[in-house]
């Protein structure tokens, strides 16, 4: 009743008010962030003083703060009534799609991420000519009405839940009920604190609890709009009801629940590697290049690779495979704190291919000999959600076929469309530059990385968050709609991320340049804590000193 009371208030705000609460916002979360990080280790057995700490930076208050400081930005051009994309770089593809490439826009991104980049990949039907009006359309309409949205928060990533509330408010203009995951309800009191004064304000509320509540909740009459992270199974349970029932209104298109719903989902993430001459550092580099996005955050990210998709006739592919088995051998276990992990991880031992298990509590799976030709396989049909990494080899003549068949096994065969990433050696995609440049273009997924995680996408706020267009109710997939999205395109088609193969020592060979050190993310990054604080700490100041601890902490990692 708060809510629907406030919602008219907060759509027709002046801007200008807003973005002052934005600033007040994004010192709070400043001023919450150690709190927030050390809470967070507490829960998943980590020590803050750990490097693994680095991942409750970066995925949580680093991604929160790091959105503020764009809107605002956004924000203030169109209370100026500037152009948002001003000293942005946008051009048109030769098959006619606009980019818009996002990153590096500022002296500080090409300090902080040099070799690095992200591009927003718009809707077919926008042009150059017609892109400015696809951006901040909720801030360009007459009239506004307000909405209210439950936002049904996710249980794994910290940052998830203050992002989708901030994307509901800002960029649709809705105000915001948040149900915290039970999972992880214990930041609750933390987002109370950050959000403490659009509380006051009656623009955003918590509750808290299990199925029941959200069940409760996503049937409410106050309820105009709902948000979920989760799973196509909780989606289709919201929109059709459970059970037999359940499944005879999806197949139906049948509705028990007709409000709009936008969706984050997950899937099968695969990673495709191209093959390369490759050294054995390279080798090695890209194995904890791989590891890394199937261990962060033990195994529970909704884009951790899941199916790492191998040329069959590549000679350097048993050794790549091997690089990867050290690695995870060497690992440290961890808590497997998301419910259901163990059953999870016995499926995987269970299932198709042989299966090789590392560690003892928190068990590491590495799956080998699989059919990619079973197209029904569980290891393609259903996230795992566990650390648990499968390999996958096809066929190709060459570079170009290879990469049409990974293209092709991961668009119609791999469950859901959130996330992939690519590995592929610059001296490769220079002399493969048009079957590559088909690869990225044709892959039907939201995030791509390229010698990047996907989750890279999800770490640069101005790039669009979600699954591929193109999910129906009745088959939502990895889900509809996008966040994050600071820049704030209303037709967003995907995102891509490129980084670095190589460090930057080893540049000079590659055919690339720049001055990046290790990822900070990689599981063998020392200074990954300390580090990510100091980023966190820039990004509140803006201050060159701040900047420099950075870079100092992060050349030792």
């Amino acid at each position: 009743a708060d809510l629907q009371a406030s919602k008219g208030a907060w759509a027709s705000l002046a801007i200008e008010r807003k973005i002052t609460l934005l600033r007040d916002l994004r010192v709070r979360a400043g001023e919450q962030a150690t709190r927030w990080v050390h809470i967070a280790c507490d829960a998943k057995g980590i020590s803050p003083e750990s490097p693994l700490a680095g991942e409750e930076w970066l995925a949580g208050p680093y991604g929160l703060i790091d959105a503020l400081n764009t809107l605002e930005s956004t924000l203030s051009a169109i209370a100026e009534g500037r152009d948002v994309l001003e000293g942005y770089r946008t051009y048109t593809r030769s098959d006619g799609q606009v980019v818009v490439e996002v990153s590096p826009s500022s002296l500080s991104d090409r300090i902080l991420f040099s070799g690095s980049s992200a591009q927003v990949w718009m809707d077919p039907s926008v042009t150059l000519a017609t892109l400015s009006g696809t951006v901040g359309s909720f801030y360009h309409q007459e009239q506004v009405e307000g909405s209210v949205c439950l936002v049904l928060g996710a249980g794994n990533v910290a940052s998830i839940p203050p992002l989708d509330i901030i994307f509901k408010l800002f960029n649709e203009g809705h105000v915001t009920l948040l149900k915290m995951n039970p999972v992880n309800e214990y930041l609750g009191e933390v987002f109370e604190e950050i959000f403490a004064d659009f509380v006051d304000g009656g623009f955003v509320r918590f509750v808290y609890g299990g199925g029941d509540v959200g069940a409760y909740l996503t049937s409410h009459d106050g309820i105009d709009a709902i948000h979920i992270t989760g799973s196509a199974q909780t989606y289709d349970a919201i929109r059709y009801g459970s059970g037999p029932v359940g499944d005879a209104n999806r197949v139906a298109d049948r509705a028990i629940n007709d409000k709009p719903i936008s969706a984050e989902l997950g899937g099968v993430s695969p990673t495709i590697v191209v093959p390369g001459d490759w050294s054995r550092a390279d080798l090695t580099f890209q194995a904890e290049n791989v590891v890394s996005s199937k261990i962060n955050n033990s195994g529970f990210n909704c884009i951790a690779t899941q199916v790492l998709v191998l040329p069959a006739s590549w000679s350097l592919a048993d050794a790549f495979v091997d690089e990867i088995r050290v690695l995870l051998g060497r690992l440290d276990d961890r808590d497997a704190y998301y419910p259901g992990a163990d059953d999870r991880c016995e499926a995987v031992i269970n299932g198709s291919g042989k299966a090789e298990v590392f560690g003892t509590e928190a068990r590491r799976v590495l799956v080998t000999g699989l059919d990619p030709t079973a197209v029904t396989d569980p290891t393609f049909t259903t996230e795992y959600f566990a650390p648990a990494l499968s390999v996958v080899r096809l066929q190709g003549a060459d570079v170009p076929s290879y990469v049409a068949a990974a293209t092709s096994f991961a668009n119609d065969v791999l469950a859901g469309t959130l996330g992939v990433s690519i590995i592929v050696h610059p001296k490769t995609e220079k002399e493969h530059a048009a079957a590559i440049d088909a690869m990225i273009a044709n892959l039907a997924y939201g995030g791509i990385g390229i010698n990047a995680w996907s989750a890279a996408v999800y770490l640069q706020s101005k790039c669009s968050w979600g699954a591929f267009p193109g999910s129906t109710s009745a088959d939502i997939g990895s889900g509809v709609g996008v966040v994050h999205n600071t820049l704030m395109f209303s037709k967003p088609q995907k995102s891509v991320a490129r980084a670095p193969f190589a460090q930057s020592h080893r540049t000079l060979t590659k055919g690339e340049f720049h001055i990046a050190p290790k990822p900070v993310h990689f599981v063998s990054n020392r200074q990954a804590h300390l580090t990510s604080e100091r980023l966190i700490d820039y990004l509140l100041t803006g201050k060159t000193s701040d900047l420099i601890k950075v870079v100092g902490h992060a050349l030792q990692g």
